[in-house]
């Protein structure tokens, strides 16, 4: 009996620790503000579109891209996530991808991008770094703004 109890104890709390919330993937850190006031299930989906997005799968940046930030603080940790993103794979492997976006999606990527590189903390000095993404993805830029004329 007492294996037994054990047996199920482990199983328990193995279940918990891999079932808890994270806030980060593959080195993308999902900011505070949109980690706090996010549910389990919400949290594994955002997992989950993070590690297909850095897979350059364009219909899982299309789902992170309409993902329920909240209002504020939240969208701008969800812009946060896109650039760094974008940092890691690259401008032209994620321009590759918003090629395939709407006109409307577009639009609303391109305020996340704005959104993370001003608010964000993509070198990791512990303050908002206040980028433009005229300067940080021109060429990023150029095709946004081709897709919204």
């Amino acid at each position: 009996m007492r294996v037994l109890t054990k047996t199920i104890l482990v199983l328990l709390v193995g279940q918990t620790l891999t079932s808890c919330r994270q806030n980060e993937v593959d080195g993308i850190i999902i900011d505070h503000t949109l980690y706090e006031n996010q549910s389990l299930s919400d949290n594994r989906e955002l997992r989950q579109l993070i590690h297909q997005t850095l897979n350059k799968d364009e219909k899982a940046l299309a789902k992170l891209n309409k993902f329920g930030c909240g209002d504020g603080a939240g969208c701008y940790d969800l812009g946060f996530i896109v650039t760094q993103i974008i940092y890691r794979i690259g401008e032209k492997d994620f321009s590759s991808m918003v090629e395939k976006l709407s006109k409307e999606e577009t639009n609303s990527i391109e305020g996340l991008i704005m959104a993370g590189l001003e608010y964000g903390d993509n070198d990791k000095d512990g303050k908002m770094d206040n980028k433009r993404i005229e300067n940080e993805f021109p060429e990023l830029q150029k095709l946004l703004k081709s897709k919204l004329e």
